[in-house]
């Protein structure tokens, strides 16, 4: 709440037209006050100085232990001689006068964006074999990039890299040298209660008006009214508001620096792990993580395994995949079922600080009953395809070729989901399509063939993050100290002179607004009446009608 601060302990009174104060008003002539400075005069004293003062010892007391504060002195003049101690006292001043420069920040983080583009456009993670491929040296990328510009810097790991990691503890400096620089002491001068005493001052502000007949306590109450902190000291008044505007830059450059800090703990304290698993199969969770960093440290879920009870899809009207989901249990070391949970893209798994995302499906194999024996389980391979569609295939011996050759013939299936199978006979032709349950049987070079099931596999991927939760609170702080960065903080000095109150403001924002605020909060100040003829009487020497006696 806005406090009024007074020069004596009763609250300030409201008078609307009248006067603010009649102690204030009842003015003696002027040679009173005179008379008055020239008795004080008289009766101060002056206290001598220290230059004049000796100290004096008792006899016989100690001589005083000089010797070593001298030798303390005589080490330190000499010091400050020194140019190389002179260069230690002032390195940390020039090193942080150094990084809070802002063209360097502003390099620092256009240097961290282009590190990050370069990591999205370069595979990350791959074996070194895959960029010894893509990026050879008899033939460079743009004339100049191999493979030696991607793995000796370490871009092939781009997050936790030394280059990027490096760039970020640069940024890091940059901004706690900034804030200890340049946000704390503003923020510790926008505290200060500043009174100004002077009227030209007060006038050189940004605003600046002047009241002819009016109360600077009267312009306090319509400040506190506005929302101002106000506070007054004889017939100085200073108001302000938006103080938390100041703070912002701080809660600014604290949540960036709470967002770097979960980025650097995520590249270099996190696993990651893959796997395909077909439906009826488990694994366990530590036996596919892969640290990547040195801060990575296993937790307990790692010992947790992983049972695929189903993996099933969805499709639209067309026929085309449009979900697909696995039915997952989760079992401790003592084989008891902690959690079971249907996942899908965009809706995953979490335990223990471990997440098991759905990202790809496949057919690990096809059940096929053969002139009433079976099922078989034949072992499906995913075939190669221009685009992005997917095909998998699977061959079912049924006779033996030329003896000479030794080639075996067979039925070729081919599937492009769970959904339907083609097959085709020994010599290549197409025979025919079946739903896989459907136990509609299919005739082909004598052999009757039934589909029994098509068996699907779950594409997982596995990760811990550690800094996930302090890199979403940095960007939570960071929308909200930006957004009450934008707060104005106006500052309001006036001056009570003579009748007058002189009047004058700035603001940091809202340059515009700032001097129509003040104009309507200046419009409400109520205009003292009488005090004209009041001072003129005081001037003549007679005591004005209808006022108090002095």
């Amino acid at each position: 709440m806005a406090s009024l601060l007074l020069s004596s302990p009763t609250a300030l009174p409201r008078h609307g037209l009248a006067f603010a104060s009649q102690s204030n008003l009842r003015r003696a002539p002027s040679h009173l006050f005179l008379s008055k400075k020239r008795f004080l005069s008289k009766i101060g004293c002056k206290l001598t100085s220290s230059k004049d003062t000796t100290k004096i010892s008792p006899p016989g007391a100690a001589p005083p232990l000089s010797v070593d504060e001298d030798k303390s002195e005589r080490k330190l003049r000499k010091n400050e001689k020194n140019p190389i101690w002179v260069l230690l006292r002032r390195a940390p001043k020039r090193v942080l006068a150094v990084l809070s420069n802002l063209p360097l920040a502003i390099g620092e983080m256009a240097a961290i964006a282009a590190l990050m583009a370069l990591g999205t456009c370069i595979d990350q993670g791959e074996p070194p074999d895959y960029y010894f491929q893509r990026f050879p040296e008899e033939n460079p990328v743009f004339g100049f990039i191999t493979w030696k510009w991607i793995i000796y810097p370490g871009f092939d790991h781009m997050f936790s890299s030394p280059v990027f990691l490096g760039m970020l503890a640069l940024l890091a400096a940059s901004l706690m040298a900034c804030t200890y620089t340049t946000q704390i002491p503003m923020t510790k001068v926008a505290r200060r209660w500043s009174f100004m005493k002077s009227a030209e001052s007060i006038r050189k502000q940004e605003f600046s008006d002047t009241l002819p007949r009016a109360s600077v306590q009267d312009l306090g109450v319509i400040l506190m009214s506005a929302g101002y902190e106000v506070f007054r000291r004889g017939p100085c008044l200073y108001a302000f508001k938006g103080l938390a505007g100041r703070f912002a830059p701080i809660g600014v450059h604290l949540a960036m620096l709470l967002v770097m800090a979960g980025a650097t703990v995520s590249a270099t304290g996190s696993f990651r792990g893959s796997v395909n698993v077909p439906q009826g199969l488990d694994f366990v969770v530590g036996d596919v993580m892969i640290p990547n960093g040195f801060l990575s440290n296993p937790s307990g879920a790692f010992i947790t395994l992983v049972h695929v009870n189903k993996f099933f899809m969805e499709y639209y009207d067309s026929g085309e995949v449009s979900q697909f989901y696995t039915d997952l249990s989760l079992f401790d070391a003592g084989g008891k079922e902690v959690l079971r949970k249907t996942i899908s893209v965009n809706d995953p798994l979490r335990l223990g600080g471990v997440t098991i995302y759905q990202t790809d499906w496949g057919i690990s194999a096809l059940q096929v009953i053969k002139d009433g024996e079976g099922p078989f389980n034949l072992a499906v391979a995913p075939l190669k395809l221009n685009g992005d569609k997917k095909l998998f295939g699977t061959f079912l011996p049924v006779g033996s070729g030329d003896g000479d050759s030794g080639s075996v013939k067979g039925i070729s299936m081919l599937a492009r989901d769970l959904q339907s199978v083609v097959l085709y006979d020994q010599e290549g032709k197409f025979v025919g399509v079946r739903r896989p349950g459907s136990k509609l049987p299919i005739e082909i070079d004598g052999s009757k063939i039934i589909i029994e099931d098509a068996i699907g596999s779950s594409g997982l991927d596995l990760k811990t993050d550690p800094g996930v939760p302090a890199v979403y609170a940095g960007f939570g702080a960071l929308m909200l100290t930006t957004c009450i960065s934008y707060l104005a903080h106006s500052q309001i000095w006036a001056l009570q002179d003579g009748t007058a109150v002189v009047v004058g403001g700035k603001t940091n924002r809202a340059k515009l607004e700032f001097p129509e605020e003040m104009n309507r909060l200046l419009d409400q100040v109520p205009e003292l009446v009488g005090v004209d003829d009041f001072f003129n009487s005081l001037t003549a020497g007679q005591p004005p009608l209808d006022s108090p006696k002095i």
